[in-house]
């Protein structure tokens, strides 16, 4: 699902970046709750850190904007368009492959740009071209937000599955709480893309729809990033020993 916090993004965001180990490098970041003080920790790993995205995120934008160009080079043509976003996709999952990506990953991604170039030439319509990127996000808006209802964000999933935690975050009542509160920021983010991309598509704007999903993707995801990690951390009541070691209330 797009813009979903992941190291691996595939049409619609966010596999996570596997950062649980401990076994760290000189001048890697110190685990969360190390060197603990009154404010909590004095350097606790980020969203970031434990998630990547931005990567991802930019080298999903890249066969569109290739789209794009094919299409208006071509003067309109879809099949100039589908070309150069096919050519572009696979370059892209050929560089993550050598740097390390896991394939599943990268060939979910590739086979998202052949499934969108397909329905495209498949209906004659350059828009459609942007049809998966229209109902992934309409599916993380409301996956996203299920998942706080029934008590299990998906930002703890993905956060505590890249810790090995599986579900031991949730006995922990704050961090479950601000898991909650943080994943409302990633569901507003999907809301956002579909406020902006159903108007455009629906108008057949493709120029349009390629600046939509680059300004609307990896400076989203950045962003996004950041401020769920502001809202969790805000949401962590002060002495929490961060999010690598859960708090199980007494029995």
């Amino acid at each position: 699902m797009s813009g979903t916090p992941e190291r691996d993004s595939g049409p619609a965001e966010p596999g996570p970046e596997q950062r649980g180990s401990d076994d760290r490098g000189p001048g890697a970041p110190a685990p969360a709750g190390a060197g603990t003080g009154p404010g909590g920790p004095a350097r606790a790993e980020s969203l970031t850190d434990l998630l990547g995205g931005r990567r991802g995120a930019i080298d999903a934008t890249l066969p569109p904007l290739a789209f794009a160009a094919g299409w208006v080079l071509g003067g309109e043509s879809l099949w100039g368009g589908v070309g150069a976003a096919l050519a572009v996709g696979a370059v892209v999952a050929g560089v993550r492959l050598r740097r390390g990506d896991r394939p599943r990953s990268v060939l979910i991604g590739l086979l998202a740009v052949c499934v969108a170039a397909l329905i495209a030439v498949r209906t004659g319509r350059a828009e459609n071209f942007f049809l998966i990127q229209v109902l992934s996000n309409a599916a993380s808006a409301l996956a996203w937000a299920v998942s706080i209802v029934v008590r299990w964000p998906l930002l703890g999933v993905l956060v505590g599955a890249v810790l090995g935690q599986r579900a031991g975050w949730r006995r922990d009542p704050a961090l479950l709480r601000g898991y909650g509160r943080a994943s409302w920021v990633w569901t507003v983010t999907y809301l956002l893309r579909l406020a902006v991309f159903v108007p455009l598509y629906l108008g057949g704007q493709v120029l349009a729809l390629v600046v939509a999903r680059v300004a609307l993707t990896w400076p989203l995801v950045a962003a996004a990033l950041a401020l769920s990690w502001v809202v969790l951390r805000r949401s962590l009541p002060a002495g929490h020993p961060g999010l690598r070691h859960p708090v199980a209330p007494p029995n």
